[in-house]
């Protein structure tokens, strides 16, 4: 045990937990932890432009690595800026611990009017966390961390909140800090393991539905081992994307743009057994392909409440596990087991391949630049897709080969993530190639952080696919409301300028043709990077014309 502040231990303690690097915007009631930083040295402190890019930051680097993303806000509106990162992070199930400040502890609740005093934080984080908890006094710190780090790493994954009084990292105290531990993840009982298996074994025609619980586990090869002993299709969710390469002609999407997701409902009709895998399945029941009650559900996930959140059928077994360890005893049991699966591959595969031929022969000129972009770049490149229509082309055209190398906002649809999250995902992988997919709209939320990606030589690049407009509210006007636009046009600067102002390098794309050079380019050049793409170019990826 030794004497220091609450700002130290709470420097002290994230090191013993092994956090490498956090993500903050400093401010008056957490100036404590911020000297806990330096006079103990050993992570990384990215101070960002607005406390919305703390969390996103976090939740990009915490996807793409399985690490945990820390970030560090003031309370009120610095929590406040950065709820809706955080409501991402839960959709996502990303685990990003947000460290928030408070006001001093005797005036916690009074409405006295303290600075940045709102009457109910940890309520109003209730909502976009798994946990959240306060301490006031300084002896408390480590514990009070350490148990964020352990309410994400068991169980299913979502963001913690855990705040701290000014006072309270000012004082000084004899502290001791708390050893990090590793936690089992729940496995799959004996006796429910032989009914798995049997389900899946008897199939005639099992299908597998994975979800980012999947990458999110770890689980990728553990899946494709259960995938190749029944011969079954696997049907990847946005967020389960990479867990088996798109090149496998096994692996189908569970929808994307236009006519492509066909294959996936074709195989739904025809499948006896589906084996849902780390997804919520939250299927329309309206849809004609959804479950039906002579088929059997059998529902593998770490949370016991997606089995009763369902639109469409309850499972005929919910089996709560850790993906990867349930997934690995389901691959090992099968090694043995008399599997009566009668796909015919070189049918699914069809399906597959009139899929992509069918986006294909719809939008030809984008589909065979993102062909060769793929072509052009490693297969462990990250793609980050914002709130765009050009988020359309990762996962089809440019293909997704590795887990944890495409990132959604997930059912949250957060205009303005796209490019604080790609940040955070380029710092946790500073040598593998990250692209921020953005619209226009979309990345002038946080066109501030320019300045962080230089100041802390963050080497993204950043494509903006510029329409001049808020381009799916637009496109609502022009259609369900007969052409009433209003509020949905925007003025924008020149990216490129903007971009050199900045001391950052730009690329002005109007020529489709040019896309792969420009991307190439943008990579090979090792430091920040904006890609303009705009006039023809950005219609023909997005189908919104910029008048």
């Amino acid at each position: 045990m030794a004497q220091m502040t609450g700002g130290e231990a709470v420097a002290k303690q994230l090191l013993a937990e092994g956090v490498e690097v956090v993500f903050a915007l400093p401010g008056v009631q957490i100036m404590h932890i911020f000297n806990g930083f330096f006079t103990q040295p050993g992570i990384r402190v990215i101070s960002t432009r607005h406390e919305q890019t703390t969390a996103y930051m976090a939740d990009g680097y915490a996807r793409t690595t399985g690490k945990i993303g820390v970030c560090l806000v003031v309370p009120g509106p610095g929590a406040y800026n950065a709820a809706a990162a955080m409501g991402t992070a839960y959709a996502a199930s990303s685990p990003v611990l947000m460290l928030s400040g408070q006001i001093d502890s005797d005036l916690i609740g009074t409405g006295r009017g303290a600075l940045h005093e709102i009457g109910d934080q940890l309520g109003f984080m209730k909502p976009v966390t798994k946990w959240q908890d306060r301490v006031v006094k300084a002896q408390d710190i480590p514990e009070g961390i350490h148990e964020a780090i352990r309410q994400i790493k068991t169980g299913r994954p979502r963001p913690v909140e855990f705040e701290i009084p000014p006072d309270t990292l000012a004082t000084v105290a004899d502290i001791q800090t708390v050893e990090a531990e590793e936690y089992s993840r729940p496995s799959i009982p004996a006796e429910t393991l032989r009914a798995v298996v049997n389900h899946l074994a008897s199939a005639r025609r099992p299908l597998i539905w994975a979800g980012g619980g999947v990458n999110l586990a770890g689980a990728d090869a553990e899946l494709r081992r259960v995938a190749d002993a029944l011969g079954a299709p696997v049907v990847l969710t946005r967020e389960g994307k990479g867990a088996v390469p798109d090149t496998n002609p096994m692996q189908v999407n569970a929808g994307a743009f236009g006519t492509s997701g066909a294959a996936s409902a074709e195989l739904m009709r025809q499948a006896d057994v589906i084996f849902a895998v780390g997804t919520r399945f939250n299927i329309n029941p309206a849809a004609d392909w959804a479950p039906r009650p002579d088929q059997v559900l059998v529902h593998l996930d770490i949370d016991d409440t997606e089995f009763s959140n369902k639109l469409i059928k309850k499972p005929t077994m919910g089996v709560v596990a850790d993906a990867k360890l349930g997934l690995g005893q389901v691959g090992e049991a099968l090694s043995g087991a008399r599997v009566q699966s009668a796909w015919d591959k070189r049918a699914v595969a069809a399906l597959k391949k009139r899929d992509d031929d069918a986006m294909r022969a719809q939008r030809p000129a984008p589909y065979g630049v993102w062909e060769q972009v793929r072509k052009d770049l490693p297969e462990d490149t990250i793609v980050v897709g914002g709130i765009t229509g050009a988020d359309r082309w990762p996962g089809t055209a440019f293909a997704t080969l590795k887990p944890r190398t495409l990132v959604t906002s997930s059912y949250m649809g957060t205009l303005g993530y796209g490019f604080p999250t790609a940040l955070g995902a380029k710092v946790g992988n500073p040598n593998t190639p990250v692209l921020s997919l953005t619209g226009d709209g979309g990345f002038s939320y946080a066109v501030g952080e320019l300045a962080t990606a230089v100041q802390y030589k963050i080497n993204l690049v950043t494509v903006i696919f510029d329409n001049h407009r808020f381009g799916a509210s637009n496109d609502d006007q022009l259609t369900r409301f007969k052409g009433n636009v209003i509020g949905t046009e925007l003025f924008n600067p020149d990216f490129v300028a903007l971009a050199a102002a900045y001391g950052v390098k730009g690329i002005h794309v109007t020529d489709l043709d040019r896309f792969p050079a420009a991307i190439r380019e943008a990579v090979a050049a090792n430091a920040p990077v904006v890609v303009h793409v705009d006039g023809d170019a950005a219609y023909q990826m997005d189908r919104v014309r910029a008048t």
